[in-house]
């Protein structure tokens, strides 16, 4: 497949009165034409910042893109023009971001606001973009989408407001989709209505589809590689169904480890947890930041920090200890 976007060393930060957060610490990452890649972990390991540093959307200052590279389409978004950027946004690559209510305009119109990106990117008249927002909302799954438009947010449900949040991303058919937990908000039927409506849009559209999320159960049913993020770094990357089936990183295991599971009867086994917290991004510490909470930790942890090497075919961990056979398999 097609290498729609590589990101390579990408180190992001942010100066604040109380010192500098080291919120990404070199992540590298690709993504293939047609490719769900999921980017797991807890919240503040710096998945959104990530992404939003792609896009240019980060505060300048007290944000700070210190080095990287991020190849679409051959052109390196970290070093682009704004002009270059607001070409992209919305155009080249829809981001669905995580609060509906947030990121809609409060005081426009649905209509209005679905209208924007392809009037501006696509030079539609506003006759031909009123019909291209029907068709989106209708895409999604809105009924009577002529009357919503001009509707307001606050007349739609957390889960219309999403759905209005995709058609705006998917509105001038983007090559690729960054979905910035975006059911984080919602019920559970709802988070796996949204799920669906996202996995049926993308086979439809050919579209890569970048999901961010802190919830691994999500991922086993629309994601085909897995990046696993902790303190700013990625610390295993694999093919989904690997991933379940032979976690290598202790971070990873802990989290599958915790996952409720269908097959346990209510009271068979408590769920487990991961001891400690994880550690602040005001000082990382120089050996691996997950160490305090490791139960594999060895000496090596404390004083150097691994770094991805490949454990499998198309997998790759950041872990000193083979886990695999710490745990006996």
């Amino acid at each position: 497949m097609t290498t729609l976007l590589e990101v390579t060393d990408l180190r992001t930060r942010f100066h604040t009165p109380e010192g500098t957060i080291f919120a990404v610490n070199g992540v590298s990452f690709s993504l293939a034409e047609g490719e769900t890649l999921a980017v797991v972990g807890e919240s503040g390991c710096g998945k959104s910042v990530t992404m939003m540093s792609l896009l240019g959307l980060i505060p300048i200052p007290p944000g700070e893109i210190v080095s990287g590279c991020a190849l679409f389409h051959e052109t390196d978004l970290l070093k682009s023009t704004e002009a270059t950027m607001e070409h992209v946004r919305g155009r080249e690559i829809g981001m669905i971001f995580q609060d509906p209510m947030t990121s809609l305009n409060p005081v426009l119109t649905i209509g209005q606001q679905l209208t924007e990106a392809t009037i501006k990117h696509l030079g539609l008249s506003h006759a031909q973009a009123t019909a291209r927002a029907q068709e989106l909302m209708e895409a999604v799954g809105i009924s009577d989408p002529a009357k919503r438009l001009s509707d307001y947010p606050h007349q739609f449900s957390g889960g219309m407001r999403q759905r209005v949040m995709i058609a705006m991303a998917l509105a001038c058919s983007p090559s690729v989709l960054i979905a910035d937990e975006p059911t984080t908000a919602l019920d559970v039927t709802i988070q796996a209505q949204i799920v669906e409506l996202v996995i049926k849009l993308r086979e439809q559209l050919g579209m890569a589809v970048i999901w961010i999320t802190h919830d691994l159960g999500v991922v086993a049913g629309i994601a085909d590689r897995v990046a696993v993020m902790y303190a700013g770094f990625i610390v295993e990357e694999a093919h989904v169904d690997d991933l379940y089936e032979a976690a290598r990183h202790p971070y990873t295991r802990a989290l599958i480890a915790a996952l409720p599971r269908a097959d346990q009867r209510r009271g068979q086994a408590r769920l487990k947890s991961i001891p400690g917290a994880p550690p602040s991004l005001y000082a990382l510490p120089p050996g691996c930041p997950f160490a305090p909470r490791c139960e594999w930790v060895v000496d090596r942890c404390w004083a150097e920090n691994p770094t991805l090497q490949p454990a499998a075919t198309q997998h790759q961990v950041a872990c000193w200890v083979d886990t695999t056979q710490e745990a006996g398999q």
